[in-house]
Formats: C-alpha cells, sequence, structure tokens
C-alpha cells in the first residue's frame, strides 16, 4: 500500500478516527497528542514518523489498525489511559525502544503488548515532610518507569512547571524542593513524560 504524508503534519481537531496514513512518513513531526474524542487510530496513521518519543493513546480509543506507529524508531514511550485496545497486525513493528505503559484498574494488559513490553505506570508519593527548609518526598512505584515532577501556584490557572524529570530506578526516587519557601502556595503533581 502506499500513504502519502499528511500535506504539512499540523494537528488535526474534532476528529473521531485517525484515518489511514494521515501521518504516514511526516519526519517533522515532533510530537503526538491524541485527542479524548479519537475512537481508532487507522492503518499506517504515524508509520515512518521518526521524531516522537512518546505517544500517549486516551481511553476513547479503541482500536489501532496495521502498522500504526511502524518504523517510529525513536518511539520510547507509549502511554494508554484506558483498557487495551484491539490490535491489527506489526502496529509497533520496527520500535524497538519502545515500553507500552498501562495505568492501574485498566483491564487487557499482559506482559507484551503488540510485541512489546508493558509496565504498571503508578507512581505514588511518600513519606512527605519538611526538613532543612526543603519540602521533600519520596515516589515509589513500578521500577524503571519514567516521570516529570511539576509544581504549580494555582491549580485554577494550571500552569505548571517542570521541576525534575527521571526514572524510578529500582522502583523509588527521592525529590526535594528547596524553593518551596519562595512561593505562598505550591501544589505537585506526576506525571508523564
Amino acid at each position: 500500500m502506499w500513504c502519502g504524508a499528511f500535506s504539512d503534519c499540523t494537528s488535526l481537531t474534532s476528529v473521531t478516527n485517525l484515518g489511514v496514513c494521515v501521518f504516514s512518513d511526516c519526519t517533522s513531526l515532533a510530537s503526538v497528542a491524541i485527542g479524548n474524542g479519537v475512537t481508532s487510530i487507522g492503518e499506517s496513521a504515524f508509520a515512518g514518523c521518526y521524531g516522537p518519543t512518546s505517544v500517549t493513546i486516551p481511553k476513547s480509543v479503541t482500536t489501532i489498525g496495521d502498522s500504526a506507529f511502524d518504523d517510529c524508531y525513536d518511539l520510547g514511550s507509549v502511554y494508554f489511559e484506558g483498557n487495551a485496545p484491539s490490535l491489527g497486525s506489526d502496529v509497533f513493528f520496527l520500535d524497538n525502544k519502545a515500553t507500552v505503559y498501562y495505568l492501574p484498574g485498566t483491564m487487557g494488559w499482559g506482559t507484551t503488548f503488540g510485541g512489546l513490553p508493558t509496565a504498571l505506570w503508578n507512581p505514588q508519593p511518600q513519606s512527605i515532610s519538611v526538613q532543612g527548609n526543603k519540602f521533600r518526598f519520596t515516589i515509589t512505584g513500578t521500577p524503571n518507569i519514567p516521570i516529570v515532577v511539576e509544581a504549580s501556584t494555582d491549580l485554577q490557572g494550571a500552569s505548571w512547571t517542570s521541576l525534575q524529570s527521571c526514572t524510578l530506578t529500582n522502583g523509588s526516587i527521592y525529590f526535594s524542593d528547596p524553593q518551596w519557601t519562595n512561593y505562598p502556595t505550591r501544589y505537585y503533581r506526576i506525571r508523564s513524560p
């Protein structure tokens, strides 16, 4: 099958299905953000897109077509927000660096998915304390899952600043924020990269 790349490799809005080859061979595509209303990702939709290192698949996606992410060489993380969707063949063919991450309480996951290893993405803050003018806590979860710790001073404005990107080596990592006293209020969150 011949696929032509989407002409300008920009985002699509208000779509429920990402069609066959919609972003195929789009080498300038730097990141992939799939909207919550998308229910299916078509055959070879992102095949040959070298740029993205991670993709988040919303829980609304129930079907991923053949070779949808084939030859995405730099893809390292695929985050699923819902249950395992049905897969076509060779969805992640040649994506040798990638790991599939899934959330607690979702269903249909095994030790591999589409030929990729899987890991439960479950970071949790533990042992929250203030010591030596530093706000600190330990983050625990599945060993080697990637995380980002962010902070905000206003939950309404939802402006978050990245403080630390890391991997939960051996299933835990220590985090401290020496700048927390510079703000009247500071909120923290843990998210996927």
